[in-house]
């Protein structure tokens, strides 16, 4: 009986330009992974991981979800099952993902790094894929800073608070021999999450040690911001990173946000109206702050998070329980962008949104703000969390394509936690290819394969070493 295998050298490739396109100008071009939840303790201290459980399931939601979307009981995804038992879960879920991102991402992981692509995993498979896979993560190339040498990355962006003291990035940093780049990047979330007081000023707290200043004020917490940026500056940081639910854009005079501050400090919680009036006055001034600093700023919006009340009780935050809001975003995100544009004061922007739905409304904004400073100043970033799966791919580079330049587009990212998900890169990439080629095929552009071979290329690789400005070589 004939192996049943998915992964092949053609995978996703549906036209002869396709093919060309990946083979000669994608397929071997360096990952920069500019946006990822990556622990970056774990590429400084060049983390082991004892099986494929410790790699593959711990701390991925998306697998989680789609366990007890199956029936898998709790202990199975984060409980005290043993790894095994939760890698045989897996193996048990993963048959019944017919046309779920994670099908193809599961085989995708495993023919890269792991070379295993000659049989589909499932039950029947799953003892044989363990042991094979646990044998290679017990060499030296399958640590942490192998498997991103394997993977061909040249430069990943982390996800890091301002008080992070980014002594993790230091190491990495250091060490000539790695070859592989980690920068940190700024998301101030928590600088403006003063619903909850006593979270807020502990949070103040931990700012006022890591600046060492304190900040009595909101001119002194601004402050305190501003100086751990500039350390992150001369640490190489060049992007920010802002997570909101909807954008902030109320108005919002200095003292009114100085004595919504104040009052949190003092323990007493704002009122709805005052949070969302300080959240937009801190966004603005995270904006003013971006632009100094000639930074990138992205912006990820639209996702409800922890809608489980009583899962987010057990377990806390980003463990699968976020998803798809659809609150208005549009006059919101115009009003935004327009108040730091009219004083030319709008840094280089990045716009995701987690609702497809959506896409039009980000896409179309750009434009409005397009100023001939920078090619694509004003970008529309890959499908994001939901959307990072094929349809969701096609779908923003339709859009975009429809609306903007492709051509200048910065490209995919991972926005994991996991060192096995850089296949995604490549699954983007042969689907850029896909559409191009089969755009060649029907006419729809000329057969001049070396000219769109420089384009997947540059969406591929240049464009976001350019834009953010990381100095790595052109290729």
């Amino acid at each position: 009986m004939a192996k049943r295998v998915l992964i092949t050298e053609n995978f996703l490739l549906e036209s002869e330009a396709a093919r060309e396109l990946y083979f000669r100008h994608a397929r071997e071009l360096p990952i920069i992974d500019f946006h990822c939840h990556l622990p970056p303790a774990e590429v400084a201290g060049d983390r082991r991981f004892a099986n494929m459980a410790e790699i593959w399931l711990a701390g991925d939601h998306y697998k989680w979800r789609a366990m007890r979307s199956n029936g898998v009981a709790e202990r199975y995804c984060t409980g005290d099952a043993t790894d095994w038992e939760k890698f045989e879960k897996w193996a048990e879920t993963v048959p019944c993902l017919v046309r779920n991102p994670l099908y193809h991402w599961t085989h995708l992981e495993l023919d890269r790094p792991f070379g295993i692509a000659d049989r589909l995993f499932g039950p029947d498979t799953a003892r044989g894929i363990w042991g094979e896979c646990n044998e290679k993560l017990a060499q030296p190339e399958f640590s942490a800073r192998g498997i991103m040498k394997q993977m061909k990355v040249a430069l990943v962006c982390t996800t890091d608070d301002p008080v992070d003291g980014l002594e993790a990035h230091r190491i990495v940093n250091e060490d000539a021999a790695f070859g592989v780049k980690m920068l940190p990047t700024w998301r101030p979330d928590k600088a403006m999450a003063l619903e909850d007081p006593a979270a807020f000023n502990a949070y103040a707290a931990r700012l006022e040690a890591a600046s060492g200043m304190a900040c009595p004020t909101w001119a002194d917490f601004l402050d305190a911001l501003r100086k751990r940026q500039l350390f992150f500056h001369e640490r190489g940081c060049r992007l920010s990173d802002h997570g909101l639910e909807t954008p902030y854009a109320e108005d919002c005079t200095e003292s009114e946000a100085a004595a919504v501050y104040a009052r949190a400090r003092s323990g007493q919680a704002p009122t709805p109206d005052e949070a969302l009036r300080f959240r937009s006055a801190m966004m603005h001034e995270f904006g003013l702050m971006n632009h100094a600093l000639n930074w990138a700023q992205q912006l990820h919006l639209g996702p409800i998070r922890n809608n489980s009340g009583r899962m987010f009780r057990a377990l806390g935050p980003d463990t699968g329980f976020d998803s798809v809001g659809d609150a208005p975003m549009a006059k919101a995100l115009s009003k935004f962008l327009d108040r730091l544009d009219r004083d030319n004061r709008l840094a280089r922007t990045v716009l995701y949104t987690i609702n497809p739905a959506a896409n039009m409304v980000l896409s179309t904004m750009l434009g409005n703000f397009q100023d001939g400073s920078v090619p694509g100043k004003m970008q529309f970033g890959s499908g994001w969390w939901f959307n990072d799966q094929m349809a969701g791919m096609l779908d923003q580079i339709e859009t975009l394509s429809q609306t903007g330049l492709l051509s200048r587009f910065v490209g995919m990212l991972t926005d994991s936690r996991s060192l096995l998900s850089y296949p995604r890169h490549d699954y983007f990439r042969r689907i850029l290819c896909n559409v191009l080629g089969g755009d060649v095929t029907r006419g729809l552009l000329p057969n001049d394969l070396d000219w769109l071979g420089g384009i997947v290329g540059n969406i591929s690789y240049n464009n976001a070493n350019r834009y953010f400005g990381f100095g790595l070589p052109e290729l």
